[in-house]
């Protein structure tokens, strides 16, 4: 089998099909939860599918610096190594090599930065990017590009474009030919429409599998990030899944999905899980809050995840105030069910032609900005 991509029906410029690729069909749209050092942070491999999820999202940067690339490949591969036999997405590194590096140096041929794990100076180039996802055997694997931080002047942005195309070119060149395997480009561009099209036309004309959108949910708001996708989504080739990277809260979600695009990844329901954080049908819950302390209820009463199913609210604000790592390990379970529920919900709502009817219900849940975080009383 090899890569391909099915729309089964639309609603506006939303859409629901999947993805076929050897290790799986991806249903659309959907969430990777993020893997980000070959483990879905407190969840089992097979926690993590039970939620719901079809694809997993592990990072280049990261497992080229720990454990490495090749040692992973002598190992039988991202897959074997990490107990997940369904499909792998790898980012290229970009993005972290942006964020984590202590010192970094950009020209054409690369990025030579220092490793913020021990220190040590590493490089990266569009070759090494492509060739370190092909050792860990990742079935969907991302371009290399430069990540800009926001806010940017619109000639900083223009320079940083013209870097990702010319490595998003280099990129496909080392990607060559993978059977069962895909590769996507990136459309950069910032807030600029004009800059965003000419970043979607170079990479159409070179030619990929799936287009991703990048260089969002890094501190714009949530209007501009929504104006911006309302200008490169309809630029993108309908038959080719959309991509946008690293959103993001629930009602993000939803408004990407209204605009045609079909996939998603982001830390926020693990990391919120983590902190004793928890997204409901009703909308964000602290569990650290005071109020929870007698509270038998359980955290969403349309959730079937064993920390819905077995524990009361009462009972999770304990282990989250006593920091026992069944917190972690319930609210990320939880978590993750929520945004797969969230995804399966979408999915039927464009197949029955109600989406707008869902997406008002999400949108009225996740109104406010974050998660309630009232200190404790």
């Amino acid at each position: 089998m090899t890569f391909s991509f099915e729309i089964a029906a639309t609603q506006g410029s939303a859409r629901t099909g999947a993805i076929h690729m050897p290790r799986g069909e991806i249903r659309t749209p959907a969430f990777m939860p993020v893997g980000t050092a070959a483990t879905v942070k407190a969840m089992l491999p097979e926690s993590v599918r039970e939620t719901g999820a079809d694809i997993l999202l592990g990072n280049t940067y990261h497992l080229m610096l720990r454990p490495g690339a090749e040692r992973i490949a002598r190992l039988g591969g991202l897959h074997k190594f990490m107990g997940w036999e369904r499909p792998i997405l790898t980012d290229s590194g970009g993005f972290q090599v942006m964020s984590l590096s202590k010192l970094r140096k950009i020209t054409d041929e690369g990025v030579r930065f220092q490793s913020h794990v021990d220190g040590a100076e590493e490089f990266l180039s569009p070759e090494r990017a492509m060739e370190i996802q092909r050792l860990l055997g990742s079935d969907i694997q991302m371009v290399l590009d430069e990540c800009p931080a926001f806010p940017a002047t619109e000639a900083a942005i223009e320079k940083s474009l013209a870097l990702s195309m010319r490595w998003a070119k280099r990129s496909k060149a080392a990607f060559g030919e993978q059977p069962g395997h895909a590769c996507f480009g990136i459309v950069q561009g910032g807030i600029f429409p004009h800059l965003r099209a000419r970043s979607a036309g170079e990479l159409i004309e070179i030619g990929f599998d799936g287009y991703a959108v990048g260089g969002l949910a890094v501190g714009e708001p949530q209007v501009a990030m929504f104006e911006t996708l309302d200008g490169i989504v309809p630029l993108l080739p309908t038959d080719r899944p959309r991509y946008l990277m690293g959103v993001g809260k629930p009602d993000d979600i939803v408004g990407a999905v209204m605009r045609g695009i079909d996939m998603f990844d982001c830390v926020l329901p693990t990391r919120s899980g983590r902190n004793g954080q928890a997204f409901t049908r009703e909308g964000p819950l602290n569990l650290r809050n005071a109020r929870f302390a007698e509270d038998p209820a359980p955290l969403d009463s349309g959730c079937r995840c064993p920390a819905c199913r077995n524990f009361s609210r009462a009972y999770l604000h304990h282990v989250v105030k006593a920091k026992e790592i069944i917190a972690s390990m319930l609210l990320t379970w939880h978590n993750l069910a929520f945004y797969q529920d969230l995804m399966a919900g979408l999915r039927g709502a464009i197949a029955e032609d109600r989406l707008e009817a869902f997406a008002s219900l999400v949108f009225e849940a996740y109104a406010r900005e974050t998660v309630d975080d009232t200190a404790d009383i």
